[in-house]
């Protein structure tokens, strides 16, 4: 089973998402990791479905909706890099 090119694009743009958001959550409110990392898990889900329902409802781009889960598994990926930045 070959993936297409476009979910690679949303799974790496998540993983920037992810490292982004987890590093500034956790900057933003220090000492409250779990919660800045859900948080972050639902700005996330948030962020990728919102925009294929932008691109639904305004007819620029394509909606599909295995483009947001690619986006968010990137985006958990890189919530773990975050996190792993934020400790060292």
């Amino acid at each position: 089973m070959k993936i297409a090119q476009d979910k690679w694009k949303h799974f790496f743009v998540g993983i920037g998402m992810g490292v982004v958001i987890e590093a500034f959550l956790h900057w933003l409110v220090p000492g409250h990791r779990i919660i800045t990392t859900i948080v972050t898990f639902f700005i996330v889900v948030a962020i990728s479905y919102g925009f294929e329902l932008y691109s639904k409802f305004t007819g620029r781009g394509h909606y599909e909706v295995m483009d947001a889960v690619a986006a968010v598994i990137g985006g958990i990926i890189g919530m773990g890099i975050g996190f792993l930045l934020h400790i060292a």
